[in-house]
């Protein structure tokens, strides 16, 4: 047996143990059993690590976009107490939980970051390609949302017995990297169309120039309603049309709902909406302001419809899209079948009859008949290997 081997024997065992402990039911996971300093302590320290990774190799894992963030001159203190953070709440996960592995983890990931430089780390010099993956905005966008819905999920939910670390939880946060870190790539294919068109329509200035002089927010109003029509014939195409159906299967095979659930999206998937929904920002004239904001909005909002988040919002429900309305369209329910293709504007499936929102009942189960495989590359796949049409 050689060393690597060796290796492999003794740390799968930790691994075992370190993802057994972070998946504890709730019960084991009280105030003052070690596992909240223990999860908070991980958190801290993967995003010190990922900060410092970002720091050190800009080139490749750093997003332009959020280069003023971190030249502020506050932001190495920020890493430097998020690590300091981490330490505190491993060493305090170890005095106050028998179960060693969460803050231990938390802890090796800590030191690998201070190993790494810290917050005082220096940027290497690399060899650029023109091409980066978006590392920190991933764990931007992960703690800004997850910390948005999170504690809503916890203290609002509509399945109190759902689980934060359910099944298929690391899966779906797979996906959450991919759609983030690949950001510019998906920018640049999706753009390429509206870039294309801008060109090509001289004609069309005039008709920008009064899109852009209306006020910010009936410009993002309208915006928000113009992309919601379009996507609502693409969600509609894609549950129609039996080979677009493969993709968006994977989206549907979730079998339960919460803030990280709306990631799980084929990546040809994405691009295709990402083009759809941009085709009219980028080409009918709005402010580029009115684009980052709904870019963002988009982000939030989707988050929100699948969280697991109660309330019945009867009225509400069907004017503005409410998870109740969103868990509808994600129903295993045969009642629930391609029904809720809006993700804002209820009215437009009111518009084409496929609005369904029985008064205080939500879904049952979620999920789809089809046996959609685990895993990412057999997710991929897919599409390409499925046999037989969509299952009604």
């Amino acid at each position: 047996m050689n060393i690597e081997d060796k290796i492999d024997e003794k740390a799968l065992p930790f691994l075992r143990k370190f993802m057994r402990d972070l998946e504890s039911p709730r019960q084991v996971r009280r105030f003052g059993s070690g596992w909240l300093s223990g999860f908070f302590a991980l958190l801290f320290a993967i995003a010190g690590l990922i900060m410092v990774i970002a720091l050190r190799f800009p080139d490749w894992f750093a997003t332009p976009e959020l280069e003023i963030v971190k030249q502020w001159t506050g932001f190495r203190g920020a890493v430097h107490v998020i690590l300091l953070a981490s330490y505190a709440l491993s060493l305090l996960s170890l005095l106050l939980r028998p179960r060693k592995a969460l803050g231990l983890m938390a802890l090796l990931i800590g030191l690998g970051a201070t190993l790494l430089g810290g917050a005082n780390v220096q940027p290497e010099e690399t060899r650029s390609w023109g091409m980066f993956f978006g590392l920190d905005f991933f764990i931007v966008n992960l703690l800004a949302t997850g910390f948005m819905f999170a504690p809503l999920e916890r203290f609002r939910p509509h399945r109190r017995e759902q689980r934060l670390f359910r099944n298929e939880w690391r899966e779906d946060l797979f996906y959450f990297l991919i759609s983030t870190m690949f950001v510019q790539v998906l920018a640049f294919i999706t753009l390429a169309p509206s870039t294309i068109i801008n060109e090509n329509t001289g004609s069309w200035d005039a008709f920008r120039a009064f899109v852009a002089s209306m006020p910010w927010l009936l410009q993002f109003v309208i915006a928000v309603f113009i992309s919601d029509f379009a996507q609502y014939w693409y969600h509609r195409l894609f549950h129609q049309v039996p080979f677009l159906w493969g993709f968006h299967a994977v989206h549907h095979s979730a079998k339960s709902m919460d803030w990280l659930a709306g990631s799980r999206m084929h990546i040809v998937e994405v691009i295709l909406l990402r083009t759809v929904t941009s085709l009219p920002l980028f080409t009918l004239g709005f402010d580029a302001s009115v684009m980052q904001a709904y870019i963002g909005f988009v982000y939030i909002y989707s988050s929100l419809l699948h969280a697991n988040v109660g309330g019945n919002f009867n009225r509400l429900g069907h004017w503005l899209a409410t998870p109740r309305f969103h868990h509808w369209h994600h129903g295993l329910e045969r009642e629930a079948f391609d029904v809720n293709f809006a993700i804002h504007f209820p009215i437009i499936d009111k518009m084409f009859g496929t609005f369904h929102l029985p008064e205080d009942r939500w879904p049952k189960d979620y999920g789809i008949p089809e046996d959609v495989p685990n895993g990412y590359l057999k997710q991929f796949a897919y599409p390409w290997t499925r046999t037989g049409k969509k299952t009604d």
